[in-house]
């Protein structure tokens, strides 16, 4: 490490520690009228460089974006039940212990104020991979920066701060970037859901905040997002801690299981060995207190941790909608891969190649293709629409079927299947409904995580023939059908239209 270097990270780190016994002088009154953590903008001053977090391969200042990070240094509470983890998820949550924190927040916003939408969707990062993953970012960016969306991604968990996960520590952040995170400190993950909502607090109060970080922006709406175990957290947090915190005006909930995390320290996703775990099948509360979207692959629904979200399914109702995704699943081609290079402007025929099924993954070798079906990045993006939409007008999303399962005694639970091999029920897309393949979130292996890949099994010459006689004009007559009627039931927005007609045209079958 440089001398330039060492000294950039001494300045960061008492910066942070100034910060840090500041926060600890202010009154169990003043957090709780919104005083909230010390905020501190990271410059040339607290190391160089951008944030350590994937957003993509292109220019989000040619679409008229910034991306700033601010470090939060405050106080964190935890949470214990009060009674027991029921199944229906309507839990008591009361503060248990408390102790100092020193975490980050990346910012990525408008920079004309006049094309903010006054919306803020707020995600809880990933920290699978033993780093801070951004997957609802990934997923639904392309809607985010279209719409004048802010976006704020919170660093809330331990293992993306201080490293831990099985699968190795070096992308956390004090590993990847001492010089700019070595003085971040995060007391474990039963303080996460406090500093998830001190997070959002900040963002909501975004004007008045020294220093503002939404810069001259103010928002109007704050939802919160996450996927896969973040999605797991959220879970919890809005049975346990959303009746207490209040902060958030909506949830998108992607790709959780049946289970859930647990407030209790040292415990994680689905329950540490040994320790207290979530009840499988749990049920999101009965009196939600805002409008929760809940957004379920293939993947999500047939398995996981806590049996699959089959398990936890609940009918709709006035503030719960839920969607499950024919085709789909947990981790597919456009999370991996495609998400990096969709800015909007890449050419299509880039866009079509890096859609082709592939084995060979960030994930490591997988036994199958993954999934390379692009309705879950479609959809993701149409139901943070509806959610935002539902926050702001009271109007609520379309409702949707479920996925079709057969179940038998003494058999386990199965996807009821169409003669062509897809998923029967739930949303439909023209993927599914105009197939050149199937498509499934389940039957891959490879590496600890290769079972959430899905598979891609193009159909053979004799199966495209056998389905569109007509050739390549009869399957874009097809899907071109099916594509509007997921447009008219709400599922896939208008303005994916044009390019998913594109998109379509340029991934026909060399053989049809």
């Amino acid at each position: 490490m440089t001398t330039s270097e060492n000294t950039a990270g001494a300045t960061r780190r008492a910066m942070i520690a100034s910060a840090l016994a500041a926060s600890a002088l202010m009154s169990t009154e003043s957090r709780a009228a919104g005083t909230g953590p010390v905020v501190t903008a990271v410059g040339a001053g607290i190391g160089a460089g951008r944030p350590s977090l994937r957003l993509g391969a292109f220019d989000l200042g040619a679409k008229g974006y910034t991306v700033e990070e601010f470090f939060l240094t405050g106080t964190a509470r935890s949470f214990k039940l009060v009674g027991e983890a029921t199944i229906d998820g309507r839990w008591t949550a009361e503060p248990d212990g408390s102790a100092g924190y020193a975490t980050r927040i990346v910012v990525v916003r408008p920079k004309d104020p006049a094309k903010f939408s006054g919306s803020v969707a707020v995600e809880w990062l990933n920290v699978t991979g033993g780093l801070d993953a951004a997957p609802d970012w990934s997923y639904t960016h392309r809607e985010i920066t279209r719409r004048g969306h802010a976006w704020v991604g919170v660093s809330a968990q331990k293992v993306g701060v201080e490293g831990g996960s099985r699968f190795g520590s070096g992308g956390a952040l004090k590993q990847a970037d001492p010089a700019r995170y070595g003085g971040l400190s995060h007391p474990g993950d039963a303080f996460a859901f406090d500093i998830f909502s001190q997070a959002g607090a900040v963002v909501k109060r975004a004007a008045g905040a020294t220093p503002p970080v939404l810069g001259p922006l103010k928002p109007a709406r704050v939802l919160a997002m996450g996927e896969s175990q973040s999605a797991s957290y959220l879970t919890t947090y809005v049975n346990a801690v959303d009746p207490l915190a209040r902060v958030f005006d909506g949830f998108l909930i992607h790709s959780r299981s049946g289970s859930a995390a647990m407030l209790a320290p040292g415990v994680g996703v689905g329950g540490a060995p040994g320790g207290a775990r979530a009840p499988a099948g749990l049920k999101l509360r009965s009196d939600l207190r805002v409008p929760v979207l809940t957004l379920i692959a293939e993947t999500d629904l047939m398995g996981q941790q806590g049996g699959g979200f089959l398990t936890a399914r609940q009918p709709d109702s006035n503030r719960l909608r839920t969607w499950e995704m024919a085709g789909t699943a947990h981790v597919d081609n456009y999370a991996l891969m495609v998400s990096a290079i969709d800015s909007g402007q890449a050419p299509v025929a880039t866009i079509a190649a890096a859609w082709r099924p592939v084995t060979a993954t960030i994930l490591g070798k997988l036994a199958k293709p993954m999934n390379a079906a692009p309705q879950h990045h479609y959809v993701a993006m149409a139901a943070l629409s509806h959610l935002e939409t539902w926050v702001r007008t009271g109007r609520a999303p379309p409702r949707a079927p479920r996925l079709e399962v057969a179940t038998e005694a003494g058999s386990p639970p199965q996807l009821v299947l169409d003669a062509n091999g897809n998923a029967r029920g739930c949303i439909r897309s023209p993927w599914v409904d105009a197939p050149f393949a199937r498509y499934s979130g389940l039957g891959n292996s490879g590496g600890p995580l290769g079972f959430l890949a899905g598979t891609t099994e193009p159909y053979d010459a004799e199966t495209l023939k056998r389905l569109y006689p007509g050739g390549r004009a009869e399957y874009l007559k097809r899907f071109d059908a099916a594509l509007t009627q997921a447009v008219k039931a709400g599922f896939i927005l208008p303005a994916d239209l044009d390019e998913i007609r594109t998109l379509a045209a340029a991934m026909v079958p060399t053989s049809l």
